[in-house]
């Protein structure tokens, strides 16, 4: 398999799980994130299987659907119960890998490309994907500051003396 395909399958797994966790996260905010992610990496995969084939793509101009500011406008939609905490807590990381993943392969796609048009495709896709990058990361450090949070000494149950 060249990287060409890697990555166009790298973009559908990316897809498949972002649409898993939509559902699996119905009515939630994150919902929302996840099913704009699905779409951008739809996009991403569409842009590059044109490319594979030499059919005509256009690079939007837009960064992303995804407004990065809005996405954490209010944090309480990312607020989850302490019990389920560490296992969504996990799916975000293992969003942050899929995405750093993506990262490393465009950046080593870039590295061996020899042409200008798909320099500028790889690099394109690379600000895509450390934007995703970025959204997951700070919903893992939100999610770990309220567990360390909920954790520490100050703020736990006291005995009066």
């Amino acid at each position: 398999m060249n990287y060409l395909d890697m990555a166009i399958q790298l973009e559908n797994d990316g897809e498949m799980f972002y649409l898993e966790q939509a559902d699996k996260n119905s009515g939630r905010e994150i919902e929302r994130v996840f099913k704009l992610l699905a779409n951008e990496e739809r996009k991403h995969r569409e842009l590059l299987e044109n490319f594979s084939k030499k059919l005509d793509y256009t690079i939007p101009e837009a960064e992303s659907e995804l407004d990065y500011e809005n996405i954490f406008k209010n944090e309480n939609d990312f607020n989850v119960e302490t019990e389920t905490e560490t296992k969504q807590i996990d799916v975000y990381r293992l969003a942050l890998q899929k995405e750093e993943e993506s990262i490393k392969l465009y950046q080593k796609m870039k590295q061996e490309a020899s042409e200008e048009e798909e320099k500028v495709l790889l690099d394109y896709l690379i600000k895509q994907e450390e934007n995703h990058y970025r959204i997951f990361n700070n919903i893992v450090e939100l999610l770990r500051k309220a567990e360390e949070w909920v954790e520490s000494a100050e703020f736990g149950k006291r005995e009066n003396y």
